[in-house]
């Protein structure tokens, strides 16, 4: 099936031309028909699989058909909902991407950042507008923001609105929008609390679910080397020697943990940058944007700080740190092979890291290929024991010949 297939109007069509765009992914191919006849959408589908054209394409078109009469500013017609601010960000560039060729008018409100601009663009009129809950919540309470002729609902990354505590406020917002309109909803996973709140969200959607959290794409070469904890940043500094990897995005588990890697790499030589929450808004995009345009080699990244980061042609994902959340190993390589691409996904693995792996080769359903380690070899295979509390001298300890556990 090709994009020409899915019933899209000529200025639409023209844009996925100027980007280089000719056939769908499946979640586009199975959402795009049905929400252009105005079903909602129930989508489960992780990071990577084209969720964000699947939603934004059909949206763009049905605004561009259904033009609404109006006098005086522009009012909101589509609201996007998503968790972060980079993503919010990446957002509205694809739909300025897919609608470059209409005369909607598109705004990203993120919080982080003073509101002044943000207000400024809202009162001279938008169609389509995208935002994180806080700061939407913060305009709307100061009546920045009016949703009462909203027609398109789109709530994104649904799971991530869960892990991060945004679930109150999302509950908060649909219940200023209209009843009537069309939703579309997108989860990488379904927990419990997820389902509940698509129920109260959907009416008779349709279901659409590709590549399950539990799968990574076979696209993804996947690799892992076992190394002592104190020698991954040499190991990582040699695997970097290779001229190949052009750039790599590299995961830590902490955000001390980037940034002690980004001064790591910075001192032998190798130009990095870290995001996370610690992180100001604008030091984030900054990383993010000289990242993107091959100003940085490598950008360290925590598991929160990088949902949603979307980087064309990134070819390798390296975990410095594996996760404790098997799950969070299948978003983390999800950044690299994306929409067909092929892509390398290596991981560094030390002792008290093997649990870990265990789960992540269970959740993905293989054993993930172990490559030789010639000059750090992981030579402490068993997890580190604290040794017990010694007794008060002066008491007779029963056990006093075991005072420690042999290394």
């Amino acid at each position: 099936m090709k994009f020409t297939d899915l019933n899209l109007i000529p200025p639409i069509l023209e844009a996925l031309k100027t980007q280089g765009y000719t056939q769908p992914t499946p979640i586009q191919e199975q959402t795009i028909l049905p929400a252009l006849e105005g079903k909602d959408v129930l989508g489960c589908a992780q990071t990577g699989t084209g969720k964000t054209a699947a939603f934004a394409i059909p949206v763009i078109q049905q605004l561009i058909q259904k033009p609404l009469h109006h006098s005086g500013k522009r009012p909101i017609r589509s609201l996007i909902l998503t968790p972060t601010r980079e993503l919010a960000i990446q957002i509205a560039e694809s739909f300025e991407n897919y609608g470059a060729n209409t005369q909607l008018k598109y705004k990203v409100i993120f919080g982080g950042v003073s509101q002044h601009g943000q207000v400024k663009a809202l009162q001279s009129g938008v169609d389509v507008l995208i935002a994180t809950p806080g700061r939407l919540l913060d305009l709307m309470q100061q009546k920045y923001v009016q949703l009462h002729q909203l027609e398109y609902f789109v709530l994104d990354e649904a799971d991530r609105m869960l892990d991060m505590g945004f679930l109150n406020d999302v509950k908060k917002v649909i219940a200023k929008i209209p009843k009537k309109r069309q939703s579309l909803f997108f989860s990488a996973t379904m927990p419990k609390d997820i389902v509940k709140l698509a129920n109260t969200i959907l009416i008779d959607p349709i279901k659409v679910e590709v590549t399950p959290v539990s799968s990574t794409a076979n696209t993804i070469q996947q690799f892992v080397y076992f190394v002592d904890k104190g020698n991954k940043k040499s190991l990582l500094k040699e695997v970097l020697e290779d001229n190949q990897i052009d750039r790599v995005l590299v995961f830590t588990r902490t955000k001390h943990g980037a940034n002690k890697v980004v001064k790591d790499l910075n001192k032998d030589g190798t130009t990095a940058l870290a995001i996370h929450g610690n992180k100001s808004q604008n030091a984030r995009q900054k990383a993010l944007s000289s990242f993107k345009a091959n100003e940085t080699r490598v950008l360290v990244a925590t598991d929160i700080a990088a949902r949603g980061i979307d980087i064309d042609d990134l070819t390798h994902v390296i975990n410095f740190e594996l996760p404790n959340i098997a799950e969070s190993y299948v978003h983390r390589i999800g950044r690299t092979g994306r929409a067909g691409a092929d892509g390398t996904a290596i991981a560094f693995c030390d002792a008290e890291e093997k649990a870990y792996l265990k789960d992540i080769q269970k959740l993905i359903g293989k054993s993930i290929p172990v490559l030789e380690n010639k000059n750090f070899p992981l030579v402490n295979h068993h997890v580190e024991k604290k040794k017990p509390q010694q007794k008060p001298k002066g008491r007779r300890n029963s056990n006093s010949r075991n005072k420690g556990f042999k290394r």
